[in-house]
């Protein structure tokens, strides 16, 4: 890594989170490791999301709280936690026309005060964004003219002009093809690798995430079944209790990372196995 600064530490402490009227979670406590990729993942309505939101403070705990470097992440001014932690919704939106060099340069804005004026130091992380994520050549077109894949990564970049320890992304690779998949997963391993920014993932495909990241964390009804790393966590029995699914779980032939293999007729694992 070429970064020498670790990222501050993200912490959940006894965190319960919701909405009003339903508790998704429940006395929660999670380490996020600093300078690694954690992917979280789970079954639908498990608390995935619910739990990133809470973690990017897009929604107050319930009860509990989420520090970030040992500070209480409510009482961090928002321009400053922005400084400190980014995030990458499921399913962003921008205004119609606007540029993918003005959607990276929205990264920007919390490094400037109020009266500050776009500096070369500005226009250098937008260009080091889109040079990263493969858009220079595309840095004037509309949004709206561009790929699924393209798309996703000109969010991407924004986030990374952010210039953030912690990147959030709530299931980036929602919708694209695999090849695009390959590509947005390889480009926060190299984020992640060259800079040593943090990076927390919530993803659906389980063989993905087990290839990409350093510690999993296994989510069922708003509880954390397992955390670790992957060949510690992704085991059958783990498998069955989160996802009801009965699988064969062996070493991937490519990459030895766990490899998810559901029986013939294995969708509903029996709920007394393990």
């Amino acid at each position: 890594m070429s970064s020498t600064i670790s990222p501050p530490e993200l912490v959940a402490r006894g965190l319960d989170a919701g909405y009003p009227g339903r508790t998704v979670i429940e006395d929660l406590d999670l380490a996020i490791t600093p300078g690694r990729i954690t992917m979280i993942i789970g079954a639908n309505a498990s608390g995935k999301s619910t739990l990133l939101g809470v973690l990017a403070r897009l929604r107050p705990p319930l009860a509990g709280r989420i520090e970030l470097g040992g500070e209480d992440i409510a009482t961090i001014p928002r321009r400053k936690l922005a400084r400190s932690i980014g995030l990458l919704p499921q399913h962003p939106t921008a205004p119609d026309g606007l540029t993918v060099a003005e959607l990276v340069a929205r990264g920007r804005y919390p490094h400037r005060g109020v009266f500050q004026r776009w500096s070369p130091g500005d226009t250098e992380k937008v260009d080091a964004a889109l040079e990263r994520t493969g858009l220079s050549a595309l840095a004037e077109r509309p949004l709206g003219d561009l790929s699924g894949g393209q798309r996703q990564r000109a969010w991407i970049a924004m986030a990374l002009a952010q210039n953030p320890q912690i990147l959030l992304l709530d299931e980036p690779t929602t919708f694209l093809d695999l090849s695009h998949q390959l590509d947005v997963l390889d480009l926060l391993r190299d984020l992640n690798r060259t800079q040593g920014t943090t990076i927390v993932v919530v993803l659906h495909e389980l063989n993905l995430a087990a290839r990409y990241a350093d510690q999993l964390v296994v989510m069922a009804e708003g509880r954390i079944v397992s955390h670790g790393s992957p060949t510690e966590v992704l085991t059958a029995d783990v498998v069955a209790e989160a996802f009801a699914l009965d699988a064969l779980v062996i070493p991937d032939p490519l990459t030895q990372t766990p490899l998810v293999i559901p029986r013939p007729g294995g969708a509903h694992a029996s709920a007394d196995r393990g």
